[in-house]
């Protein structure tokens, strides 16, 4: 499903060139799922950009379903995360003037794979049913992320990328939403690449991919 190889990222600031990605390698096979782990500023957050098509790494290789990413132009990509992959992102972005069933169904309803039957199973799993016509701004933080949760679900996307996807989430809810978004993601048949500064959470997921200093470290003891 996917593989990068050699992935090297830097960015130039006012004192300098600043390396973050110096020679990424990781695989994900379809239908499984992977916690990328690290501190702050080791890459993670970047990673996750890369592997969105939302920037250019400037060395190395993203192969997701058998296409280089680097092959595509920016059209192409644009359609591929429509059709393909499913973000969640700490932000949430939803859409403010949509309610919660426009905002579930709007990528799926884009990429036309909208399903209401799997959109409402998906809002009744993660307590949305009784939200359906409030907007985002009624929505508790904990409520727009099981919203962007399944908003990423709806189309059934090849690939689910997660930047801390229960980040606003006490610790108990936390283990339950993630477990709730494991079985959906199993459910879509979706494959799954979750950042999270969890250990406990990361243990859930089947592998594990630790990123220190831009570069992918054995997992600490």
């Amino acid at each position: 499903m996917l593989v990068v190889e050699q992935l090297c990222k830097s960015f130039t600031t006012a004192q300098g060139v600043l390396p973050v990605l110096q020679g990424v390698d990781l695989q994900l096979a379809r239908g499984s799922s992977l916690a990328l782990m690290g501190e702050s500023g080791s890459g993670k957050s970047t990673l996750l950009h890369l592997l969105a098509g939302l920037d250019r790494a400037d060395s190395g290789r993203i192969v997701i379903e058998d296409v280089p990413l680097d092959t595509r132009d920016e059209t192409a990509l644009a359609r591929w995360r429509r059709d393909s992959i499913g973000l969640v992102f700490q932000q949430y972005n939803l859409i403010s003037s949509l309610d919660v069933a426009a905002n579930l169904a709007f990528q799926a309803r884009l990429a036309g794979r909208h399903d209401p039957a799997w959109t409402a199973q998906l809002a009744e799993r993660l307590g949305l049913t009784e939200l359906l016509q409030r907007y985002p701004e009624q929505l508790s933080g904990g409520q727009q992320q099981r919203v962007a949760i399944g908003r990423a679900l709806a189309g059934r996307p090849a690939l689910v990328l997660a930047d801390e996807p229960t980040g606003s989430l006490d610790e108990a809810s936390s283990e339950e939403v993630l477990q709730l978004m494991l079985e959906l993601v199993a459910q879509a048949g979706s494959s799954l690449l979750m950042v999270t500064h969890s250990r406990q959470l990361a243990a859930r997921l089947e592998q594990r991919c630790f990123l220190k200093a831009g570069r992918v470290q054995p997992e600490p003891d």
